[in-house]
């Protein structure tokens, strides 16, 4: 079956998905950071955060990967020849890819967790800051929960892109799924087989992700006020 090379688009995949889950949590507490940074009274916080979203969603997410892995190794061996160290210092393809796609989607990440905090009611905050409660413990305790129930449609659609995006790490030579089914379509010669693998591997990704996020929606909705209570 595809020539004996389902094995290995089978080891891209599950390394696609590595960089994906992992490029999710970094993206997911920058987007925190950011969203609290752009809803903070500091207005140095704010334009910080305001000017990370602004660019990152501004620049190709190609261009981000090759400036990170090759602006970011130029710059790792500049310093470490500063500090003595003579041996070439070789930034590692699956945490150029994790950082990069992170970075990127923390920007998307910010908007959509800024989002759903101005949909929760300001009179929840104030009634928990007006029982004792610090604010710290507010963000925690009230608004995050109820911030995740807003958040999960574009957290839903955000991941699914992110998913998809984990192909550009082929450019930088990550053996993942799109670099193998390329490896194989050249040496097999038939490209579409191995491209349309690829594809239904992806495809396979989302929709069982799009299944989870229906389901963790449903689980986390709030009954409607015309339920029948059991």
């Amino acid at each position: 079956m595809l020539h004996g090379y389902l094995p290995s688009l089978l080891h891209g995949l599950a390394l696609s998905l590595g960089v994906a889950l992992c490029s999710l949590a970094i993206a997911a507490l920058l987007g925190l950071a950011g969203a609290l940074a752009r809803l903070s009274r500091s207005r140095v916080a704010q334009r910080i955060a305001l000017a990370y979203t602004t660019v990152i969603r501004g620049v190709p997410d190609l261009v981000l990967m090759l400036l990170v892995f090759f602006g970011g190794q130029l710059a790792v061996n500049e310093i470490a020849a500063r500090l003595g160290h003579e041996d070439y210092i070789d930034v590692d393809p699956f945490v150029a890819g994790v950082l990069t796609i992170g970075f990127i989607f923390g920007a998307y990440l910010s908007e959509t967790f800024r989002g759903a905090f101005l949909a929760v009611p300001a009179g929840q905050r104030e009634a928990g800051l007006a029982c004792g409660m610090s604010r710290t413990q507010v963000l925690r305790r009230i608004e995050l929960p109820q911030m995740l129930r807003h958040a999960l449609p574009s957290l839903s659609n955000n991941w699914l892109v992110l998913v998809k995006s984990t192909a550009i790490v082929s450019v930088i030579g990550l053996s993942d799924l799109m670099l193998r089914a390329t490896q194989a379509a050249g040496n097999t010669r038939e490209p579409f087989v191995f491209y349309a693998a690829a594809a239904l591997g992806y495809l396979l990704v989302t929709s069982v992700s799009e299944l989870g996020f229906h389901l963790l929606t449903r689980r986390l909705a709030l009954p409607s006020r015309g339920a029948r209570q059991p």
